[in-house]
């Protein structure tokens, strides 16, 4: 079905960047309102398509901007699910920034940035052909650097260069991958997949290592997974960003799709490349794991959980199997909403308690009841404690790994569940059993306007994640959501 609706989803967040890039810094209640506004509406937009997409419809804008190559923007149900997230936390995350830095130095140049990222992580979700995603993939790279160097100090400028010099590497490999498939078999459309019949087996074994290790770069598969912890250098709400919507996710999306709508899951099944992929993504989740165990910053510790959360993405969809391709594709919202949550408050404790070290948590909860509430439902996500949403994706996955006969990844994420408690537990236990310091200042969670807009949208984050869980026999439960993906298409 033709319509502009996909393309509207684009310009939504290039006018607030044009917007926040124009409007100086003394009209910052103006800015900030456009901000609010244009993601309010985006919000309304997809509310409307999601449920036009119930009915069967599927949107698509279409343009030829090149002899044979067309420029294509395509809302089938999975571009949806990443669209929903990214949209819901995109409004969440608006209002969180806009507290956080309330009238800090250079945000007009954030904000700009800012929603280019969301732009672009928006066409990466729609993206209906293999250039068309590799160009918003490249404008999030480009989008995001600005925002993980914005600090503009030393440690932030150096983590701004490492963060280019891996993906850059990447984008290389997967363009690479990509313009060598489509010598041979023409124009790739994720809607109607390639013919590779006629492609040698080595051929598309060597494409696909180039493809899965260009895009495992911004999933921070290991070992191209050195750019994630270093990136904390970022302000809180580029953390949140990164790690709950945009650059891991758009990774973690790209293999989904180069599984299933490009190579197909009979071709991945037929070279032998399912099983490696997962294994790799197993290491990755048990390293990740490992290392944040070690990390003594709050920031740096949830950075490697996520090297190791992203990756149960990448484990459901190399596993094939119908529960572990639900698990999968379940994970990348479960995922986004809890560890936005974890974000979220971690820079509320940095920005009114200036907790930054985890030695520093002890007594937090009692003095920050409302944040430390909400991180402590994040952490059990992580954990995979019921009924909060982790749970859901780790029970479907554990699932379809037996369905798949590979029972090894029911002990990886048994040991990973073990090594999130033990790396999250004694945050909790700090929070809420010891006492705070005797020379910490009494503050008011909750008392002003900022400050609850520093800290509700984490409370509002970590009810939806037990919301996710408690409710995933709806329809349009995330559960329900990737269930109708994959029964759609993926398990055919």
């Amino acid at each position: 079905m033709m319509t502009f609706a996909p393309l509207a989803l684009i310009l939504l967040p290039l006018a607030a960047a044009v917007v926040s890039f124009a409007l100086p810094e003394r009209l910052s209640a103006w800015r900030n309102a456009a901000n609010l506004g244009v993601a309010c509406v985006k919000l309304v937009v997809v509310t409307y398509l999601l449920m036009q997409a119930e009915a069967g419809l599927v949107f698509e804008w279409r343009y030829e901007f090149l002899p044979g190559h067309d420029f294509v923007l395509r809302l089938d149900p999975l571009a949806l699910l990443f669209v929903t997230l990214s949209v819901f936390l995109w409004l969440l995350t608006t209002i969180y920034a806009i507290a956080y830095f309330d009238r800090g130095p250079n945000l007009p140049r954030f904000f700009g940035f800012f929603n280019l990222c969301v732009l672009a992580a928006t066409g990466v979700a729609m993206s209906g052909t293999a250039i068309t995603f590799f160009l918003f993939y490249e404008l999030l790279t480009l989008a995001t650097w600005p925002l993980v160097a914005h600090k503009g100090d030393e440690k932030s400028l150096r983590a701004g260069r490492i963060y280019l010099t891996y993906t850059l590497a990447g984008s290389v490999a997967f363009l690479a991958g990509i313009l060598w498939l489509q010598s041979l078999v023409g124009p790739i459309e994720f809607a109607t997949p390639p013919d590779l019949a006629g492609v040698p087996a080595l051929t598309l074994t060597l494409i696909f290592i180039l493809c899965i290790g260009g895009l495992g770069v911004k999933a921070a598969i290991f070992p191209f997974h050195g750019w994630l912890p270093e990136a904390m250098a970022a302000p809180a709400p580029v953390s949140a960003l990164l790690h709950a919507v945009a650059v891991v996710k758009a990774g973690a999306f790209g293999i989904v799709r180069m599984i299933y709508d490009v190579y197909g899951i009979g071709t991945v099944a037929e070279l032998g490349l399912g099983v490696p992929l997962a294994a790799l993504a197993s290491v990755t989740i048990l390293y990740g794991s490992v290392r944040a165990l070690m990390q003594s910053d709050l920031k740096k510790r949830l950075a490697y959980s996520t090297v190791s959360q992203v990756s149960y993405i990448v484990l459901g969809a190399s596993l094939i199997g119908p529960f572990a391709v639900i698990g999968g594709l379940v994970h990348l919202v479960h995922q986004g909403i809890m560890k936005i949550t974890l974000f979220m408050c971690a820079g509320a404790l940095a920005n009114r308690m200036g907790i930054k070290a985890i030695a520093d948590l002890d007594g937090a909860g009692r003095q920050m009841p409302v944040t430390m509430a909400a991180f402590s439902v994040g952490a059990l996500g992580m954990i995979g404690m019921p009924p909060v949403a982790g749970f859901i994706s780790k029970w479907y996955l554990g699932i379809g790994a037996l369905q798949s006969d590979a029972a090894w990844v029911v002990a990886v994420l048994a040991g990973s569940s073990l090594l999130n408690a033990a790396y999250f537990l004694p945050l909790l236990y700090r929070a809420w059993l010891l006492p705070p310091p005797a020379d910490r200042p009494a503050i008011r969670e909750l008392a002003t306007t900022r400050d609850r807009m520093l800290i509700l949208p984490a409370a509002l984050t970590a009810l939806v994640s037990l919301g996710a869980g408690i409710f995933a026999s709806l329809p349009f439960s995330p559960l329900g959501w990737a269930t109708l993906i994959a029964e759609g298409g993926y398990l055919r």
